[in-house]
């Protein structure tokens, strides 16, 4: 796909283009009418059923590109009514079929073989019609496997090039005339172009399909197909057969045992591992091309929409979430940069108010209770208002994010895709050495000159709900820039927070213990104060208390991980062989013994 191509192709055919557009224009104005005059006459809900047929209906008639638009919103409850949703779901893969004669002629060509030399049976009619093509049931002749055989629609590239070039003609018309929306519209319009083109080259789609298996079918809980290169042509792909339940068929998975919500955090999980880990994720995850295998496995399928998010804006959407659950506004203003959000010369600093107005509202809630739609519509809101310009590519992260949430709502309305997330956030702070992660942490842990032993604990607490998370590789990033030559102010904190900690178990110790000395013997030995052994206030008191058991939580929390051994400790162990190590031994020491000399004369 390029745009000067289609303009090339179309814009020399005025009447076929205005003949489309009229057809567009008369379907979805005359559903839109329907809807208007069932809303003055009161009967809105009754009709909705009909109304959902018909709105299936009109997008099957107006083709491939329509029918992508059902799809998207099939998996959201929250837009759509459930009559809406349910034949909505038709569309993923109940479309109308081609004649079969086409499809096994399409076949034969393409693979230069007859029918009868490559399978052994093939299913006379087509399982399943998607938007862009159709998919057989058939047994390879020389293995006897089972295979899905997916032949592309005849003419398929025509229609979908006319109504985006229509639809690019539109988002002209709005760049141009509607100022409220800053985005450029024709660069998403452009990119979601070339995503649907990509998907009319199978040998593209098998392609992906092997890097994405390489990448993500790692895990005991994720499947991918294997591609049949031998039977695979730009037209006609052939893959494993998955026998399986789309994942909105609730009923049927639990007839299997298995959970909808184990599989929805199986995606999320996969679907944060593409997004942020390796940057490369399957861009088009509905209900049709996610199954539920009877293995309890989650089934990926169709990789014919793939996007890639840069190196550098994975690592900027974590310091984002971190800086989000830190409410540090100045910073998410700056993220903005790093993201590509808005240019170097562009001043931040009025956005600051606009995102605590939206963000100190939102997050009064838990992130157990906040959803994923509720941050990116505030978001954009946000986005609206101000000159910037959003990379293609995150409208199919967000597209990506906001299915697999939509598909969770449907087992529980209650769903949080952003509280199933977190622990995978926290567990990437903790562990990765990458720089910005490791200043992000660092940022989280410390801040007006003071270490937070809660956060530690929270992100302790969540990452080793992630599967993937290993107490050996926890803290090393901040443990390193403690000893490099940059760590001087990390080093300074470090040192007061030892002496701290080491004051409230020395203390704390000493007043637990005075609570089994006999009442007689308290009067003698302190001097006549029976209530305490220590001139202190009982809030100063309690507050070191406090410090110890969180301390001795965040321990607890290493120790009960699955890979615990004290044999962790030994890469600390000669990191503190250095010179460097060393010297911060001997400060951290004299800090300990001034506080507790300075308190033990204070007690004087």
């Amino acid at each position: 796909y390029t745009p000067q191509l289609v303009a090339s192709k179309y814009g020399s055919q005025p009447i076929k283009v205005v003949g489309r557009a009229l057809q567009v224009l008369s379907a979805v104005g005359l559903f839109g009418l329907k809807l208007l005059l069932d809303q003055k006459s009161g009967v809105l809900d009754q009709n909705k059923r009909i109304r959902a047929i018909e709105l299936r209906d009109t997008f099957t008639r107006l083709g491939p590109t329509f029918v992508k638009l059902g799809q998207g919103l099939s998996t959201r409850p929250d837009i759509c009514p459930a009559e809406y949703l349910e034949e909505l779901t038709e569309l993923q893969d109940g479309l109308p079929t081609f004649p079969d004669e086409e499809a096994f002629a399409c076949i034969e060509r393409e693979l230069g073989l007859s029918i009868d030399s490559i399978f052994s049976t093939i299913s006379p009619t087509a399982v399943a019609a998607a938007s862009l093509g159709q998919v057989y049931k058939a047994r390879l002749k020389y293995s006897g496997k089972l295979v899905a055989v997916k032949v592309q629609r005849p003419d398929i590239e025509e229609a979908i090039g006319m109504d985006f070039y229509l639809i690019r003609g539109l988002g002209s018309l709005i760049n141009k005339y509607v100022d409220f929306i800053t985005s450029d519209v024709v660069a998403l319009i452009d990119e979601f172009a070339r995503r649907v083109f990509q998907e009319l080259n199978y040998v593209q789609e098998g392609l992906n399909a092997r890097r994405f298996k390489k990448l993500y079918a790692d895990k005991e809980d994720i499947f991918v197909p294997d591609v049949f290169w031998d039977y695979t042509s730009a037209k006609v792909l052939t893959m494993d057969w998955v026998d399986g339940v789309k994942l909105n068929e609730q009923e049927a998975i639990e007839r299997q045992g298995l959970k909808v919500l184990d599989l929805v955090n199986a995606g999320i999980q996969c679907s944060l591992r593409q997004l942020l880990e390796y940057g490369y994720f399957h861009a088009d995850p509905h209900p049709g091309n996610l199954l539920a295998t009877p293995e309890g496995k989650l089934a990926f399928l169709d990789f014919g929409m793939m996007s890639e998010t840069p190196e550098e804006a994975r690592y900027a959407i974590i310091g984002h979430v971190v800086h989000l659950v830190n409410r540090d506004y100045e910073a998410m203003a700056r993220d903005y940069y790093d993201l590509n959000f808005l240019s170097r010369d562009v001043d931040v600093s009025p956005i600051v108010p606009a995102l605590r107005n939206f963000f100190d509202d939102a997050l009064n809630y838990t992130v157990s209770e906040l959803n994923f739609k509720t941050l990116v519509d505030g978001l954009g809101n946000v986005l609206y208002q101000y000159p910037f310009n959003v990379p293609a590519y995150y409208a199919l992260i967000f597209r990506s994010l906001t299915v697999l949430e939509g598909l969770a709502l449907y087992a529980d309305p209650n769903f949080k895709v952003l509280a199933a997330s977190y622990p995978y956030f926290a567990k990437r702070l903790l562990t990765d050495p990458n720089p910005y992660l490791r200043d992000a942490l660092i940022e989280l842990l410390f801040k007006d000159g003071k270490f937070r032993w809660n956060r530690l604990e929270n992100l302790l607490d969540q990452g080793k709900k992630d599967r993937d998370f290993s107490a050996k590789e926890a803290l090393q990033p901040v443990l390193k820039v403690l000893l490099s030559p940059d760590g001087e102010e990390l080093r300074n904190l470090v040192i007061k927070e030892a002496a701290r900690v080491s004051e409230a178990f020395t203390l704390g110790t000493m007043s637990e213990t005075y609570l089994y000395i006999p009442d007689f013997i308290r009067t003698l030995v302190f001097n006549g104060n029976a209530n305490g052994p220590f001139m202190m206030s009982e809030s100063e008191m309690q507050s070191m208390l406090e410090l110890r058991d969180q301390v001795i939580r965040i321990w607890g929390l290493l120790r009960s991980s699955s890979d615990f051994d004290p044999a962790m400790l030994l890469p600390i162990l000669q990191v503190l062989e250095q010179p460097e190590a060393r010297r911060l031994g001997g400060r951290v020491v004299g800090g300990i013994t001034q506080r507790l000399a300075a308190r033990f004369l204070q007690q004087v």
